[in-house]
């Protein structure tokens, strides 16, 4: 069944040159249709309306326009971007990566960062040279001969025009895809683990039924070690080391012990009457290691983006904007947002289950405690989608 979902519900499988979509617009009449155009063509008309009726022109001889559209960023462009983020900007994508796509404005590299990306066989100046070659191949206008009668100086100088006209409609995409992309590159192996959540955490919780009290702690601590594995894999993914990881996990340890200590704790509560404590403090035993792990990678962050100002790769200066962009750079990973997201929720729907009288039933109790193991799997799954939604919003709002 979860084979079936997910087969149903993620993108296709990309190619290593990646794949792309395309619409065309071949019929003169079709121009008068603007809400059924593809965006970029109503973009031109918003923009400069006089080439409407040079794009009638065009295709009333025979000629259709299409606009081409890369749907996942060629595995170059990724490892391009991966090069330079980990080599020398600190595992951050954001604070370079637009600007580069946009205005061509290449990050700072010192000579250490060389040094290290040499270590690893890796050549830097290369890695930029690749996204600056290809940044605005991911949207095309291109124009389609159908009548086999050749295509005159006169009508590549129109193509040329209108991809000027959608330039700015063409780097956002660049912006947003390479972002989008990298960010799925860097969490594979955390996103199949919360994937595997949705399956194992309820199934954990069922043994609440056969084993109460201990039942809580097992299925507590089955979903909170499995999410924090998810945490750990993201942000390995994103370039941190394990040295780095290792060092901010002693903390961990504590926590742990006192998640055990609350899920052993919840049966006492619901005893006493203290519904709701007892209710939060079981959805807060299920996931305080990822919380805490989630809470620690924003300041990761943080602290990697005073080294970057102080190496005057960025010029944020002001606290609030560093940790504004260190939140901005965790939470470009699905996986991480889905995590501390169904973090967050999960003391309050075990609070829910409280006031409901259901902490005693295993199939309640599978879905209170895997609350951050579903919202953050779905999240996994549908980011894409939600993405592109977000994207195609603003993009709608551009042409209005």
């Amino acid at each position: 069944m979860f084979k079936f979902f997910q087969k149903n519900t993620l993108p296709p499988r990309k190619s290593p040159m990646g794949t792309y979509h395309m619409e065309v617009i071949s019929l003169p009449e079709e121009c008068d249709w603007e809400k059924y155009l593809p965006l970029e063509i109503r973009f031109i008309f918003k923009q400069s309306p006089e080439y409407k009726e040079k794009i009638r022109a065009i295709l009333s001889q025979g000629k259709a326009i299409g606009v081409r559209t890369v749907l996942r960023t060629p595995e170059n462009i990724l490892r391009a971007v991966h090069i330079i983020s980990v080599h020398s900007q600190r595992n951050y994508i954001v604070t370079w990566l637009p600007t580069l796509l946009r205005d061509k404005h290449l990050p700072k590299f010192m000579e250490a960062d060389y040094l290290r990306a040499r270590e690893h066989s890796e050549d830097l100046d290369a890695a930029v040279k690749t996204i600056v070659r290809d940044r605005l191949r991911f949207k095309r206008l291109v124009l389609i001969d159908e009548e086999n009668k050749g295509i005159e100086s006169h009508e590549q100088r129109l193509m040329t025009e209108l991809s000027e006209i959608i330039y700015p409609f063409a780097v956002d995409y660049s912006v947003f895809r390479v972002i989008a992309d990298n960010a799925r590159e860097r969490t594979k192996i955390a996103q199949s683990i919360i994937k595997a959540l949705l399956i194992v955490g309820p199934v954990a919780h069922i043994l609440e039924k056969y084993a109460r009290g201990f039942g809580k702690v097992f299925a507590a601590s089955a979903d909170d070690l499995l999410g924090e594995s998810a945490e750990i894999m993201a942000l390995r993914g994103s370039g941190f080391t394990w040295r780095e990881l290792a060092r901010r996990g002693l903390i961990l340890i504590p926590v742990f012990a006192l998640a055990t200590w609350g899920a052993f704790s919840v049966e006492g509560f619901l005893e006493a009457g203290k519904i709701l404590l007892g209710g939060a403090i079981f959805g807060l035993s299920a996931v305080a290691l990822s919380l805490t792990t989630a809470i620690q990678s924003i300041f990761m962050y943080r602290k990697n983006i005073g080294k970057l100002a102080e190496e005057e790769k960025v010029n944020y200066s002001d606290p609030r904007m560093r940790m504004r962009m260190a939140v901005k750079q965790d939470f470009t990973n699905p996986a991480r947002f889905g995590l501390l997201l169904g973090a967050v929720c999960a003391p309050f729907a075990g609070m829910a289950g409280a006031l409901l009288g259901i902490l005693h039933n295993g199939w309640a109790l599978a879905a209170i405690g895997s609350t951050e193991s579903i919202v953050a799997g779905i999240t996994v799954i549908f980011a894409d989608y939600i993405n592109e939604w977000r994207f195609h919003k603003k993009l709608k709002r551009m042409i209005k």
